[in-house]
């Protein structure tokens, strides 16, 4: 009998643990620890996180209250301009006018140097335009007369009541005391009075209540500014011309 030899069995053998896996190139591994992956984000950053969004709601609530208070305050304006827009197609208001009638002096002595004490008696012309507004003189009214500069006399208008539609004519006496004029006013006031154009300047404020039917505003103050010439210095001196400005102080 013959006996084959078995094959060969190759001592060598295949191990797979052997083997080592082959990296890509340009391709890092790295190892993190579980812990440090469950710690992610790290503690301080989460208590950022934390407060910035505890102060998200407080934020929105501030935005939210500036948003209403802003809309409020639009929706406010727009009513009050058509309240307005309505009370002037309704009532369809003007000024008043107003105008020196007559001007009555004294006091004046200019072939001396020594202080005058002049006085003024001036007829006022107040006129209400209005159909359906009245105007109520207050108390506290203030009438000054200048000559340029210098501060002459002054007085106070009376009080009353001018309904619509109406023309009141009132007089005022104006007082000044030891009033000094310096030698430059005094040579152009002998001028002017040559010439018989002398300027004086009214300076007229009132306080007046507005009322409508049976409401009445808050108080308006009335500021008029007459330029009033006049040819002499006499109780009989006449107005040789007059311009009257009228502005309204509403608050």
């Amino acid at each position: 009998m013959s006996f084959k030899n078995p094959p060969e069995v190759s001592s060598k053998q295949a191990d797979p643990t052997s083997e080592k896996p082959v990296t890509p190139p340009s391709t890092y591994v790295i190892q993190v620890a579980k812990d440090q992956i469950y710690r992610y984000p790290p503690p301080e950053n989460a208590r950022r996180y934390q407060s910035y969004s505890r102060q998200k709601p407080k934020h929105r609530c501030c935005c939210r209250c500036l948003c209403w208070t802003l809309g409020l305050a639009a929706l406010l304006v727009v009513l009050l301009a058509v309240a307005a827009g309505v009370f002037y197609l309704v009532v369809r208001p003007e000024l008043p006018k107003y105008s020196v009638n007559s001007i009555a002096i004294r006091g004046f002595n200019l072939t001396s140097s020594s202080s005058i004490s002049p006085e003024f008696d001036v007829t006022v012309r107040a006129q209400n335009p209005n159909d359906k507004i009245g105007i109520d003189y207050e108390k506290g009214s203030s009438v000054m007369v200048y000559y340029t500069d210098v501060h002459l006399c002054d007085g106070v208008l009376p009080a009353f009541y001018q309904p619509s539609n109406n023309v009141t004519v009132f007089e005022t006496a104006l007082k000044g005391s030891k009033v000094v004029l310096s030698s430059a006013v005094h040579s152009a006031l002998v001028a002017e009075l040559k010439r018989k154009t002398v300027p004086f300047r009214l300076n007229l404020r009132a306080p007046v209540k507005v009322k409508v039917g049976g409401v009445k505003t808050w108080t308006i103050t009335v500021k008029v500014k007459c330029d009033v010439t006049v040819d002499n210095l006499t109780a009989e001196s006449k107005i040789v011309s007059k311009d009257c400005d009228i502005s309204v102080k509403l608050w």
